[in-house]
């Protein structure tokens, strides 16, 4: 399965913070906020990923990442040349995805929760097997500002709406998804909407219509945040410090997922280690290889 991390757009509502570099490489906590979507494909078990992004910040995340190896996954870079919608990315990545299911995330997309990874390659069988699309649901007090899912009586999806002035729920679609391969052929046919972007929505929709979409709601001991505002950036740094504190393990580090996942080696972690030891990141990579916490970790 290919996965795709959309890390472009204009940044605007971030000015000032956004005039000279991406969102997405902002400081959340003690990592830069790309690498939190980035562990979501790699806990779901992708070493095949594209990042597309703008013209002028490609080069950015290139110099950032490389080629991943340093993760034990293969990156490659591709532009958006102006930001016309999510689903444009399966179209721009069309070459990239082939014959391959897919996944994209969101590069401002932050989730953690027991479990997670369960859900994740769940999501990967189903679009591996067939089964059509998979989105995940999350409660939002401020539904208007999403894409969000109406169910009936008995939980299943049976509408989705992008940004409604009368909400029927208040469960938005999150910015993950899993797709079969049809996915591509889909994008290509879709119109710009109204504010002239291939909606991600009416990709969704097709695979509603045809009753092959799976909405996963992410419940009590999940968090979802979007860090699209000001003070969004603000709580996300603080959810990730609390968090990591409290339970004595980071979240998104990338070193860890490959090492546990038997991507790269003891050797690799520790020339990682050597560079970053002067920090308390560096200190927990030596704590990773001490099997500090491979007991909780395995069972995640």
């Amino acid at each position: 399965m290919k996965g795709i991390i959309l890390a472009g757009g204009s940044g605007t509502r971030l000015y000032p913070l956004t005039k000279v570099t991406s969102k997405q490489l902002l400081p959340i906590y003690d990592k830069p906020m790309i690498y939190y979507p980035l562990s979501v494909l790699m806990n779901a078990g992708i070493r095949d990923i594209l990042i597309i992004s703008t013209p002028a910040d490609t080069p950015r995340f290139e110099e950032l990442l490389g080629d991943g190896h340093q993760f034990g996954i293969s990156l490659q870079y591709k532009v958006q040349p102006s930001p016309d919608g999510l689903a444009q990315a399966f179209i721009i990545g069309a070459d990239f995805i082939g014959d391959e299911p897919v996944a994209m995330i969101l590069g401002d997309n932050i989730f953690a929760g027991h479990g997670l990874k369960k859900r994740l390659r769940a999501a990967v069988e189903n679009a591996e097997t067939g089964k059509g699309a998979t989105v995940f649901g999350y409660y939002v007090d401020d539904p208007e500002r999403f894409g969000i899912v109406e169910f009936d009586m008995d939980g299943r999806a049976v509408s989705i709406e992008e940004k409604p002035a009368k909400p029927k729920s208040n469960y938005c679609v999150t910015g993950l998804y899993f797709y079969d391969n049809r996915v591509v052929e889909y994008a290509r046919k879709l119109k710009p909407s109204a504010r002239g972007e291939l909606e991600i929505t009416d990709l969704n929709k097709i695979y509603l219509q045809k009753g092959e979409l799976n909405v996963e709601l992410l419940g009590q001991g999940f968090t979802w945040l979007d860090t699209g505002t000001h003070e969004s950036l603000v709580d996300a740094t603080n959810f990730v410090k609390i968090t990591e504190q409290h339970q004595h393990r980071k979240i998104a580090c990338l070193e860890e997922i490959a090492y546990l996942n038997g991507w790269i080696t003891r050797e690799q972690v520790l020339r990682e280690y050597e560079e970053l030891k002067k920090n308390q990141y560096g200190q927990y990579l030596m704590d990773v290889l001490n099997n500090k916490y491979v007991d909780i970790l395995h069972n995640d």
